[in-house]
């Protein structure tokens, strides 16, 4: 039997896990370090910590992502989840979830696989007394 977490409301329909992201987060200094990471990672440079505060996908509230097209195209088909949907994986989905859900088993193999590092760098930075760099002290990570 599948249990269903008290969270699971908290799950967007593209899959994405609202209850961990800061944009929901009242405190406007941690949404502020939020949009500076995304910037950083994503080049994300639309948000800023006003008009990223987020109620989450599910709700009827406000949401980050206001250029989002799974949203709508899910609540309009009245799916649970992009998972539910027949035309899985779309268009609309391809900037929110990896690209690895719109390649084969053998395109991974061949084109992909050999470029999946974080593993291989973790284990060689622990065989030489390193931590991961991706785990810096003071982050909580």
């Amino acid at each position: 039997m599948n249990k269903k977490s008290k969270n699971d409301k908290m799950i967007g329909y593209c899959g994405y896990n609202c209850y961990l992201c800061a944009a929901r987060s009242n405190d406007r200094a941690l949404r502020e370090k939020m949009v500076a990471g995304w910037k950083k990672l994503y080049g994300h440079d639309m948000y800023d910590p006003d008009n990223v505060k987020c109620d989450g996908c599910l709700s009827d509230g406000d949401v980050a992502d206001k250029q989002c097209r799974a949203r709508p195209c899910a609540k309009a088909r009245g799916v649970k989840s992009c998972a539910h949907c027949p035309d899985f994986p779309c268009d609309k989905l391809r900037p929110l979830i990896p690209v690895i859900f719109f390649v084969t088993e053998d395109e991974y193999n061949l084109c992909m696989r050999q470029f999946d590092s974080r593993g291989n760098l973790a284990q060689r930075l622990a065989d030489v007394g390193k931590p991961p760099f991706w785990k810096k002290s003071g982050d909580g990570a």
